[in-house]
């Protein structure tokens, strides 16, 4: 089987590898659910350690002035708070799907899930900021572990139309956390005290923790190489990529900005290079190029481009018309409400459709949600009620768009051969959350020297390459099994 999965690829090395096929064949009694006999609740057990991951990353978001104001700190070292968790959140995730693979994704999962308690608690406790701080980056990097474990153990217990249905539900609750999370996060800080929004992490976690361990059996470890310096240059690289954007709305960080971004790209190149020499890399970088996972992942970075805009540059643009905080966050609820509603129903039917086909029509009504959001905030609608409502309708269409791409990106992926190793689900889920950091990066730029219409005229010609790249190439023919 092994020989025969390289040979299907094109890459022999491939043969020294295990693959997410292998894992399904295992017939132990502790992978009883294997082949897609997963259930409703095996099913809720995942999406709680999705719905914390998304949560712990932006709930910081609204009370930060908050915590500023308690440790008497600036802007400039408060950001870290939401930095540092997005910063490990993101670099560390092909690592922690190598990790998944070697011990077992069910065990890292449940790992994942009581170090996010562990660091909310210690969140919610700390002293000073700089221990804030630390407990967040610690958070970051016990949740990057959920997208690859969850994404890999999806795979591993649905198949056929219900792992599309699966990944829906998936999406699903990832629009809930981006509606939640925020919101929650403002709320609770106004009624208890910014401390008390990492509080109901905690229940959350431990109710997947006592689902994952009642309803998913245990996924077998295999005994794989460790690249270690490819997986050091990738996280290393990542890293410094990722920080050297984050930094660039900062004042005065340009020499640092110059400096992370040309390291960042320089180990990045040395990553490659060393990867297509060695034996055993940690990311088989000719399969991170066949057609299915390049198109996703550019899909993914699209699409997280144009939320993690749309949903800085929003409420900005309301409350810098005069309009309230709370008005802001009703408007801006319309895309996640959409992506809720429709994730299951995309999951349901994109089999029946064509996954290219949705994820093109998707592709396309997301570009023609952020020209239509140009024209929302250029001023040129004078009736306030006329605009607002204008506003939440091209909003409803960007969560359309976004929906019906999400989740065919996500499938497309898994059923890919990188998608079959954690290293390359940890790598998608990289490259789809860069996408969210940039897209936040250039609200802040483009309002710096420009206006919101330009915000989002961009962000509709990175949603235009995300088309594009759909089509690239035909799908390769299914793996042998």
């Amino acid at each position: 089987m092994l020989a025969r999965t390289g040979a299907a690829v094109g890459c022999p090395r491939m043969a020294q590898l295990p693959t997410m096929t292998d894992t399904d064949s295992r017939t132990d009694a502790g992978s009883a659910a294997a082949g897609g006999d997963g259930t409703p609740l095996a099913l809720a057990a995942l999406m709680a350690g999705t719905l914390v991951g998304t949560v712990s990353n932006n709930v910081v978001n609204v009370p930060l002035p908050a915590i500023l104001a308690e440790f008497d700190a600036p802007l400039g070292s408060g950001v870290f708070v939401v930095v540092g968790f997005l910063l490990t959140f993101t670099a560390t995730m092909p690592l922690v799907g190598w990790i998944g693979d070697r011990f077992g994704r069910r065990r890292v999962y449940c790992v994942a899930l009581v170090g996010t308690a562990v660091c909310a608690i210690g969140a919610a406790t700390a002293p000073s900021l700089p221990l804030l701080i630390a407990w967040r980056c610690a958070g970051g990097a016990v949740a990057a572990a959920f997208a690859p474990a969850v994404m890999g153990l999806l795979t591993w217990l649905f198949s056929g139309e219900r792992r599309g249905r699966a990944v829906g539900v998936w999406a699903s609750v990832n629009g809930i956390g981006q509606a939640v999370g925020p919101t929650m996060g403002g709320f609770i800080a106004d009624a208890a005290g910014w401390r008390w929004v990492f509080v109901p992490l905690v229940p959350v976690a431990l109710a997947g923790l006592i689902g994952t361990m009642l309803h998913i059996p245990a996924f077998p470890g295999l005994r794989i190489p460790f690249d270690v310096a490819g997986a050091v240059a990738l996280t290393v690289g990542s890293g410094a990529l990722i920080l050297g954007v984050a930094l660039i709305p900062q004042p005065g960080t340009w020499v640092a900005v110059i400096s992370l971004i040309g390291a960042a790209m320089v180990i990045l190149a040395g990553f490659v290079w060393h990867s297509l020499r060695t034996d055993a890399p940690f990311v088989q970088v000719r399969l991170v190029a066949e057609t299915r996972f390049a198109r996703s992942s550019l899909a993914a970075f699209a699409l997280m481009f144009s939320l993690g805009a749309t949903l800085l540059a929003v409420p900005l643009f309301v409350v810098d018309s005069g309009r309230s905080t709370s008005t802001a966050g009703l408007v801006l609820l319309a895309v996640p409400a959409t992506m809720v509603v429709l994730g299951p129903l995309v999951g349901r039917y994109q089999d029946r459709l064509g996954p290219r086909r949705v994820l093109r029509t998707g592709l396309t009504l997301l570009t023609a949600g952020q020209l239509a959001l140009a024209v929302a905030v250029s001023g040129r609608i004078t009736d306030e009620r006329l605009e607002t409502a204008f506003l939440v309708g091209m909003l409803v269409v960007t969560g359309v768009g976004i929906a019906l791409v999400q989740t065919p990106a996500a499938t497309g992926a898994t059923r890919s051969p990188a998608g079959a190793q954690g290293t390359g689900l940890g790598l998608y889920n990289l490259i789809r959350f860069s996408g969210s950091a940039v897209g936040a990066a250039w609200v802040a730029i483009a309002l710096d020297v420009a206006t919101y219409p330009v915000v989002f005229t961009v962000a509709a010609g990175v949603v235009v390459l995300g088309l594009v790249s759909s089509f690239l190439g035909p799908d390769p023919q299914p793996l042998p099994r």
